[in-house]
């Protein structure tokens, strides 16, 4: 008897655990650190200072994940839509340190106008949970999270476009 409630109690911890890790509210409501980031071009800014003009989707991805891939051209179609109110895209690259020219190449392949940041090290994507490839984190201008997912399956654009006007108000 005694086994069977451990048992119990160990997989009640064991799914509820999963719950949080896999949780997309997971950080909904706090305000992102003012973590510095090197951008593709060499230049260095910061997630408040990004943030600072409108609300700002942040979206960790590398050349190798097929589906970031797939989500890149939605992402930079709404970067372009709704630039207009202040809306941006951070486009966060976490290949590593030797893969730079093949990450630079891609995008000026693809022509891509969203902005993009280097984490060879991961330790924006560490700090914000994006370990899993795409993670999105939606803040608004204060740099409050507002909405985050993980993962991309073709149709679920539609559903991003949604948290991005919600946030602007349209």
């Amino acid at each position: 008897m005694l086994k069977t409630v451990v048992n119990f109690i160990l997989i009640i911890l064991f799914t509820s655990s999963l719950d949080y890790v896999f949780a997309e509210d997971y950080n909904v409501g706090f305000t992102i650190p003012d973590i510095k980031i090197r951008m593709l071009d060499g230049k260095v800014s910061s997630l408040h200072k990004l943030s600072n003009d409108g609300p700002l989707l942040i979206d960790f991805w590398a050349t190798w994940c097929v589906p970031c891939k797939k989500l890149m051209k939605y992402l930079d179609q709404f970067h372009q839509k709704y630039s207009q109110k202040g809306f941006k895209v951070l486009m966060i690259n976490t290949d590593t340190p030797r893969s730079i020219g093949k990450v630079k190449s891609y995008v000026r392949s693809q022509d891509y106008q969203f902005i993009i940041g280097m984490d060879p090290n991961k330790v924006i994507s560490k700090k914000l949970n994006g370990m899993v490839m795409p993670t999105i984190i939606l803040v608004d201008k204060g740099g409050e999270v507002k909405w985050r997912h993980q993962g991309f399956i073709p149709g679920e654009e539609v559903h991003i476009e949604n948290q991005i006007r919600t946030i602007l108000g349209i």
